[in-house]
């Protein structure tokens, strides 16, 4: 009898913001905790900044963008719309050959993508190597909401995991056959959860924080940046009976400017740069305030954590539709000007029954067990010859 094949999946993405990464490394993760064989091999790959120089440098520049003119994000979104770099032969020609030749070395059994600007160059390879029927593309569309990029789409992919009924009718609007969209919920990781209220005690005090206070977590995101730190200026100037985490990312000048405007808050601070506990940080909160990005609302909704929307420029194209479920759900605060975000978070660190409302909304947004769900839906389309089977 022959040895059952080791599965091998490969998972592409790209480090514009930190969503696409969070996903990657959630399915990662999933892959090797649902797989019940006896191995598996996962390797996740940043195809856009490995391909070449040049679409390394642009995503240097989009993080550049996200980091500090966010209010630029709306033309990037529409240049991107409009000329498809993801489709053009220029980028095309440059990419194809050390993909291929990455992809050709390793051969893996599934192709999962979880970035818009990924997929078209794998559907390629695959086409060029006469591999589309037996090496199956699944995409996890890490975009919830109708208005998301039109890259998302390609006539290359096999299936398409989705996070609800509103991102899977802007494939179909985009061209999608429906009968390759199945609705799974975000890639979010099962660590998000709700935790009682001594586990989020005793995350507050792991921050040095009373364990009692209300506890506002201020998310300037994997990139560290945007309209957060000036909303952060602002809070701090509050005369507020809370405490406060602010979370700079991977920026370590913003990390320096929090330390020194805590000195001067009226409440107690916490500065953390780059963490790898999000879900902790979100545990320990009340409320967070953050820009909108997919999979973060959702790894907070997964927490049971309100959100204060920063709004003070519009939303990215991709992510206005996440602010309208939200606000229509009554699950968050659209925070439109800084100044108000002092009497926001006193309104809410004093009106119980408003707190209460807001966290009561954030039931049943996200779905349960998502990524079980995706990883399973990943595993069908292994062959029969590397055996084993997911758990039930």
């Amino acid at each position: 009898m022959s040895q059952p094949t080791t599965p091998k999946i490969l998972i592409i993405s790209s480090d514009t913001g930190g969503g696409h990464r969070s996903a990657a490394k959630t399915l990662a993760d999933g892959l090797e905790r649902f797989w019940k064989g006896e191995s598996m091999a996962v390797r996740t790959i940043k195809a856009v900044e490995e391909s070449h120089h040049i679409t390394d440098k642009l995503v240097r520049v989009y993080n550049w963008i996200l980091r500090n003119k966010q209010g630029w994000m709306k033309y990037l979104y529409w240049a991107v719309n409009r000329f498809r770099p993801e489709k053009h032969e220029f980028f095309m020609k440059r990419c194809i050959v050390p993909l291929k030749a990455s992809f050709e070395k390793w051969c893996p059994h599934v192709v999962v993508s979880v970035h818009p600007l990924t997929q078209h160059i794998f559907g390629r390879i695959l086409r060029e190597l006469n591999l589309t029927d037996q090496i199956p593309l699944v995409t996890v569309v890490t975009d919830p909401c109708y208005g998301f990029w039109k890259g998302w789409a390609c006539d290359d992919v096999s299936l398409y995991l989705v996070a609800n009924d509103e991102a899977k009718r802007q494939l179909m609007d985009y061209g999608v056959s429906e009968s390759k969209i199945k609705i799974s919920g975000m890639p979010v990781n099962p660590k998000f959860c709700e935790v009682d209220e001594k586990v989020a005690q005793e995350a507050r005090s792991a921050y040095g924080l009373d364990p009692d206070k209300f506890t506002v977590f201020v998310n300037a995101g994997w990139i560290g940046g945007g309209n957060i730190p000036a909303i952060f200026k602002e809070l701090v100037r509050g005369e507020l009976d809370v405490q406060a985490i602010f979370l700079a990312g991977k920026n370590e000048e913003l990390k320096l400017e929090a330390e020194e405007l805590a000195k001067s808050a009226k409440f107690p601070v916490k500065v953390i740069g780059y963490s790898d506990e999000i879900e902790k940080l979100m545990q320990s909160a009340n409320v967070m305030i953050s820009k909108l990005g997919g999979l973060t609302t959702f790894e907070a909704l997964a927490c049971r954590l309100p959100i204060i929307a920063d709004t003070t420029t519009p939303p990215m194209p991709q992510e206005a539709g996440t602010v309208r479920m939200l606000s229509q759900k009554g699950a968050g605060v659209l925070l439109e000007k800084t100044t108000d975000i002092v009497g926001i978070v006193r309104s809410l660190s004093t009106d119980r029954e408003r707190y209460s409302a807001m966290r009561t909304a954030t039931i049943g947004m996200a779905i349960p067990n998502s990524t079980e769900s995706i990883v399973k839906e990943i595993l069908t389309f292994l062959p029969a010859e590397t055996s084993a089977a997911v758990s039930a």
